[in-house]
C-alpha cells in the first residue's frame, strides 16, 4: 500500500512583532484581557509588500531543505490559504518557479479558512496514496492582517501572518493514516468576510472587506465540532486517546484549544501551543506549530500525531499521522 509520508517541515514568520502593548495604543484592549481570553502575547505582522507568496516561499524553502530532496523532484504543490497573491493566477503557481519546483507539476490553491492546511494535506495524501504523485509540497499561509478592520477590538488582536509547510513522499511505511473533511455553510455568517469579486468593486466600502466574527457562538460551536472530528478520526482507525502522542490543533486562541483538550480529557502537556508567538494564523497555524515542535525536540519521528482545524464555512477536520 502506498502511503504518504512527511519527511520535512518549515516555516516562517514575518519579522515585524506586534505586541498587546502595540495593541493598546489602537483600540481599547490590554495586554491582560487579550492573554486571559486568547492566550496570546504577539503576533506578526507582514512587511509592505509582503505577500502571502513571499511567506510560502520561505517556509517551503525551508521544508525542501528538511527533507533534502531536490525541488525538481516535486511534482505537486498546493497551497492552503484565505489571502491568495492574487484572484488567479493561484498563489502555488505564481510561486513554483521561485521554489524550483519542475515545470508540468500540478500547482493549486485551496480555500478552506482556517482548515485550509488540512484540506490541502487530505487532497495531497489522496493523490500521492493514488498514484497521481510521488512528492508533495503542501503550504499553509497567510496575510490576514491585510484584512482585519485595526478599529475592531474584538478581531484584530486575534489574527497574525506567517506560513508553514510539510513535504510528503510516496512511502511503503506509515505517515499519513487518514484524513477527515467537512464543512457545513448554514452558519457562514458567523465568521466571513462579507464581500467577494463578483459583487463587484463598488461593494467594497469601509469594513465589507474585513474579517466580521461572533466570537462566543463560533467558540461553542468550535468546541462540539471538534470533540466530535477527533472522536471520529479515533474510531475510523481504532485507537483511544491514550494512544495519541502529540495533539497539535489549529491556533484559534487559548480557550478554545484548552475547552478541546479538556473534553477529549488530553492534558496540555501533550499538545503544541505555539498561539502565544503568533496568535491565529489561520491555515498556517498546524504546520507551523507542527515545524515548532519538530525543531525542538518535542515531536519524535514514530510519534503518532493528531491534527485538526476548524474555520470559516464552517469547515473542519483532522489528520492523524505517524510522524
Amino acid at each position: 500500500m502506498i502511503r504518504s509520508r512527511i519527511v520535512g517541515t518549515g516555516s516562517y514568520l514575518p519579522e515585524r512583532v506586534m505586541t498587546n502593548a502595540d495593541l493598546e495604543k489602537l483600540v481599547d484592549t490590554s495586554d491582560t484581557w487579550i492573554r486571559e481570553r486568547t492566550g496570546i502575547r504577539e503576533r506578526r505582522i507582514a512587511a509592505p509588500g509582503q505577500t502571502t507568496g513571499d511567506l510560502a516561499v520561505e517556509a517551503g524553502l525551508r521544508a525542501i531543505e528538511a527533507a533534502g530532496v531536490d525541488p525538481q523532484e516535486i511534482d505537486m504543490l498546493i497551497i492552503g490559504t484565505s489571502t491568495p497573491d492574487a484572484v488567479f493566477p493561484s498563489t502555488a503557481c505564481l510561486i513554483q518557479q521561485r521554489l524550483g519546483i519542475r515545470p508540468g507539476a500540478i500547482a493549486m490553491d485551496v480555500a478552506a479558512a482556517c482548515t485550509g492546511f488540512i484540506y490541502a494535506l487530505g487532497v495531497a495524501d489522496r493523490f500521492i496514496r493514488t498514484g497521481g504523485a510521488r512528492r508533495a509540497l503542501v503550504i499553509g499561509a497567510e496575510t490576514f492582517s491585510r484584512i482585519l478592520n485595526w478599529e475592531d477590538r474584538t478581531t484584530c488582536v486575534l489574527f497574525g501572518d506567517g506560513a508553514g509547510a510539510v513535504l510528503l513522499e510516496a512511502s511503503d511505511s506509515e505517515g499519513v493514516i487518514s484524513t477527515h473533511l467537512h464543512s457545513d455553510g448554514i452558519n457562514a455568517d458567523l465568521l466571513h468576510v462579507p464581500w467577494g469579486v463578483s459583487q463587484g468593486y463598488d461593494q467594497l466600502q469601509g469594513a465589507a472587506g474585513t474579517v466580521h466574527m461572533r466570537g462566543n457562538e463560533v467558540f461553542k460551536v468550535a468546541v462540539r465540532t471538534l470533540g466530535r472530528v477527533v472522536d471520529e478520526t479515533l474510531e475510523a482507525n481504532g485507537l483511544s486517546r491514550a494512544d495519541i502522542d502529540w495533539v497539535v490543533p489549529h491556533q484559534a486562541n487559548i480557550r478554545i484549544i484548552s475547552a478541546t483538550a479538556r473534553s477529549l480529557d488530553v492534558p496540555l502537556e501533550r499538545v503544541v501551543l505555539t498561539v502565544d508567538k503568533h496568535g491565529n494564523t489561520s491555515a498556517a497555524s498546524i504546520p507551523l506549530a507542527l515545524d515548532t515542535a519538530v525543531r525542538d525536540g518535542r515531536i519524535q519521528r514514530g510519534n503518532l500525531l493528531l491534527l485538526e482545524a476548524f474555520g470559516a464555512g464552517f469547515t473542519w477536520g483532522s489528520a492523524l499521522v505517524r510522524y
